[in-house]
């Protein structure tokens, strides 16, 4: 069972696990149905400008995003947490991996500040992201949806990934799959 399961289940919270991303310009590149010996060549510039995603996926099949062209910090996740709230009736469980914008005071802050009346936060165990089913939603995005797609630029990245996002918000069984793949009880 994850951390907090049997919690959330007695006091009928919503599961959602959270995971940020990034999507660059270049493509994720994929096996293609190429001749043999022809092997495709997709000329790109290399840059380093991306995207960053944070995403909540419910057991439910529900996908919760947010996409932004600066790194995600902890004001920006506080923020996610709000949406969350506004979209999701009751309480919340987020469970998540234990990187820094998790732990800051901005966080904690929120916290205090009233948000536990309806959100409760719990970390993942370091050594095992394969748990978040939130790494299966990436691993669709960029290996199915925006495999070998080159975008020119962020707008056009930023319009590729939204239609990706909506085309797997439509797919609950999809995401329900990334969580039980996860191997977690009761999900």
């Amino acid at each position: 069972m994850a951390p907090g399961q049997k919690k959330a289940h007695q006091e009928k919270r919503t599961i959602v696990f959270v995971d940020e991303s990034g999507f660059y310009l270049l493509p994720s590149v994929v096996r293609t149905f190429a001749p043999r010996g022809q092997t495709p060549v997709v000329r790109e510039r290399l840059t380093r400008d991306h995207l960053s995603a944070i995403s909540g996926i419910t057991p439910a099949g529900k996908l919760y995003m947010q996409v932004q062209a600066t790194p995600f910090r902890s004001p920006q996740v506080v923020g996610f947490l709000q949406r969350l709230h506004r979209h999701i009736r009751g309480k919340v469980l987020v469970l998540w991996d234990g990187a820094p914008i998790h732990r800051s005071n901005v966080i904690k802050e929120y916290l205090a500040a009233g948000a536990t009346k309806w959100l409760h936060l719990e970390r993942l165990p370091a050594y095992a992201p394969e748990l978040n089913p939130d790494e299966g939603v990436w691993h669709h995005l960029k290996g199915v949806e925006l495999r070998n797609l080159p975008c020119h630029d962020l707008q056009e990245l930023g319009r590729e990934l939204r239609k990706a996002k909506e085309r797997l918000r439509h797919k609950t069984l999809v995401l329900r799959a990334c969580c039980r793949r996860t191997g977690l009880s009761n999900v």
